[in-house]
Order: structure tokens, then C-alpha cells, then sequence
């Protein structure tokens, strides 16, 4: 057991909300990445609500636009990682970097092809 799971109950629900208030804090302070996603989201989460879809094809519009969000997030923490242990150039960091990014823009493609398909139906 880690010496860092030590709070139970209403108090680990507390910390973590803190930690993951701390973590958005921290991507969209340092990451341009994360603040043109929060961008585009304020944009397309609106307007999934303007158009005139079914309210699953709206869900899924909302759904795919966050999607991109978390992808970032777990993006930014697998390059902080990888920085954390080295900044030295290595293959295998480049792997694990080419492969956040590689995920990101698979995200972006879904939200493309979702919209698409929604919309031209």
C-alpha cells in the first residue's frame, strides 16, 4: 500500500477534486495545445446545442468535442513524465511522445467524422 492512499471517505473525494482542479489549472496555464481544445470546445459545444439533431446525435456531438480534451490531458502527462526522467533525446521517448500526439490527432479525426456524419447524415 502507498503511503500517499492514506485518506479515506469524503476526504479522498476532496483532495482529488483538488488535485484534478490543479491538473485542468496546469494544462491550460502551460499547454497552448490544451487552450485552443478548450477553444474549439466553446465553440462546438454550443453549437451542437443549436443545431437541430436528436438528442443522442447531440450527446455524441458534446461527447467526441470532450473527447479531445482528456486525449490532451493524458498527452501533456505521458511528455511531463517522459521530461521528469529525462530531457536527453531518446527513441523511446520520441515513441512515447509521437504516440500522444499520434492519439490526439486520432481524437480529432473522430470528432471530424462524427460531425460529418451527423451532419450530412
Amino acid at each position: 500500500m502507498s503511503p500517499f492512499k492514506g485518506q479515506t471517505g469524503l476526504k479522498r473525494i476532496l483532495n482529488a477534486a483538488g488535485y484534478s482542479l490543479d491538473g485542468l489549472r496546469a494544462a491550460f496555464t502551460g499547454e497552448a495545445a490544451f487552450r485552443q481544445l478548450v477553444l474549439l470546445n466553446v465553440v462546438l459545444i454550443p453549437l451542437a446545442f443549436w443545431l437541430d439533431v436528436s438528442p443522442v446525435e447531440r450527446a455524441l456531438m458534446v461527447a467526441v468535442s470532450m473527447l479531445s480534451l482528456i486525449v490532451e490531458l493524458l498527452n501533456s502527462a505521458v511528455e511531463a513524465a517522459i521530461d521528469r526522467i529525462s530531457l536527453e533525446r531518446h527513441p523511446l521517448s520520441k515513441n512515447a511522445k509521437d504516440m500522444g500526439s499520434a492519439a490526439q490527432l486520432t481524437s480529432l479525426v473522430v470528432i471530424g467524422l462524427v460531425w460529418a456524419i451527423i451532419l450530412l447524415g
